[in-house]
This record gives C-alpha cells, sequence and structure tokens, in this order.
C-alpha cells in the first residue's frame, strides 16, 4: 500500500508542476506579445531616425551612442539576466535598428 500512496503522490506533484508550468508559459506568451509591441515602437523610431539621418548626412553608425545604450541597459538591469545577457540582447536589438535606420536612409534616396 504504500508504493500505490507514493505513487499517487508522485501523480500529484507531477499534476500540480505541469499546471504551473502551464501558468508560467501563458505568462511568458504574455509577456512576449508586450514584447513584440516595445520592439515594433522602438523599430519605427530607428526607421524615422534612418531618414533624419539621410537628410542630414549623419551617419547610421554611432559607436558612442551604441555604448551609451549598452552601458545603460547593463547598469539598469535588476536582473535575472546577468550583464553579459543582457548587453547580447541589446546588441541584437541596436543591429536590427541599424539595418532599418540603413533601409530607411535607402528607400528615401528612391523616393527623390
Amino acid at each position: 500500500m504504500a508504493d500505490e500512496h507514493d505513487i499517487g503522490a508522485e501523480a500529484a506533484v507531477r499534476q500540480r508542476g505541469e499546471a504551473q508550468v502551464t501558468d508560467l508559459r501563458r505568462r511568458i506568451d504574455q509577456v512576449d506579445d508586450q514584447l513584440m509591441k516595445l520592439l515594433n515602437s522602438r523599430s519605427a523610431c530607428a526607421v524615422e531616425i534612418g531618414r533624419i539621418k539621410r537628410r542630414i548626412g549623419m551617419p547610421v553608425y554611432q559607436p558612442e551612442r551604441e555604448k551609451w545604450i549598452l552601458d545603460r541597459a547593463e547598469r539598469n538591469n535588476p536582473g535575472p539576466l546577468d550583464s553579459g545577457a543582457v548587453r547580447r540582447v541589446f546588441e541584437r536589438v541596436i543591429d536590427e535598428s541599424r539595418r532599418l535606420e540603413r533601409l530607411a536612409g535607402e528607400a528615401l534616396d528612391t523616393e527623390e
């Protein structure tokens, strides 16, 4: 009987654990939706910046600005992501923003 009781208890623990994982995954999905909105909002700004930079002759790549963004992200990170992870995520976001700036500037050239 002890074995049946242990099996029942293990099944209950597993079921609770699976329910918790499902709930947490729903929260992650909600956060992902928010991230998508924020990333697209940031990207829209990058497109406008790219157009402006092209009009005024400012280079797309500005290492001092990128360093400032990366340093700020690391400094403002409350965790649990470590500084290296935050830096890598923001480096990727910056890379894509720079790409959008270039494309927006090039599109402006074809319109003129």
